[in-house]
């Protein structure tokens, strides 16, 4: 049960953190005078594949 809940855990905090990724990505192509808009299919995609590169980039 632990191994699951530790699993869960991991997953949301992959979810929380590839967010942060994407709209700081985002942010500072602003910045840099790019314009980017996504819509809700593609954002979906792209948090999903993000939360699963941050997860496999960093086990342990």
């Amino acid at each position: 049960m632990m191994k699951y809940l530790a699993g869960l855990i991991r997953f949301i905090i992959s979810l929380i953190f590839s967010t942060i990724i994407i709209y700081s990505i985002n942010i500072v192509a602003g910045i840099a005078g790019a314009d980017y808009s996504f819509t809700n299919g593609e954002v979906f995609i792209i948090w999903i594949l993000m939360a699963i590169l941050f997860n496999n980039c960093f086990k342990s």
